[in-house]
């Protein structure tokens, strides 16, 4: 039986290999820890701007064809000031609607039976809508819209149910989420919203 009494100590190769291993193993693991950092500072921005400030918004439904299509994403931007033919996105029972600003407070609003739109007495020109219709309508036309309000059409006026109903009424700016300017999917229809 034979013991060795003479132990293995590394070469100074070995242990300069070493170290630099190490020294690699702690290198790449700060990176690592900053990347992940960055990336999460990165993405609490983004909800927070997407939540705050420019909303993304899923399109669901017929009433704003063939500006909005079913399934297209947009972005919003946060603001309560409109103008005529801006497109806006509000709150109604619990869900976010799109719809056409068509008037704004003060203004009268009279439709006719074959859907021509008159502000103030004056045909609107409405070059965004494919076919016009009268739609569902149960106000007492012409209209005068309330102060602090805004009067709102879908684009597809035969479906949409918008300001012309007293279910939905005039807009308040309470109920506004923003101004729909840009649409971001699908990339084919990437652009901005006229």
């Amino acid at each position: 039986m034979s013991t060795n009494n003479n132990p293995q100590y590394p070469t100074l190769d070995q242990m300069e290999s070493e170290i630099a291993r190490r020294k690699y193993i702690r290198k790449y693991g700060k990176a690592l820890r900053g990347t992940i950092y960055s990336l999460l500072v990165v993405a609490a921005i983004a909800i927070l701007i997407a939540t705050l400030v420019m909303p993304v918004l899923q399109i669901t439904g017929a009433s704003m064809t063939p500006t909005l299509i079913d399934g297209q994403f947009v972005l919003a931007v946060k603001t309560d000031e409109f103008a005529p033919g801006d497109i806006t996105a509000f709150y109604y029972n619990n869900r976010i609607l799109i719809k056409r600003v068509i008037a704004k407070a003060g203004e009268w609003v009279d439709i006719d039976l074959d859907g021509n739109v008159y502000i103030n007495g004056v045909a609107l020109d409405e070059p965004y809508i494919k076919e016009k219709a009268l739609g569902e309508c149960n106000i007492e036309l012409p209209y005068q819209v309330p102060d602090g309000k805004v009067f709102v059409m879908g684009d597809d006026r035969a479906v949409s149910l918008d300001s012309r109903t007293v279910a939905v009424g005039p807009v308040s700016s309470e109920q506004v989420l923003g101004k729909v300017v840009f649409r971001v999917w699908p990339l084919g229809a990437l652009g901005f919203i006229e």
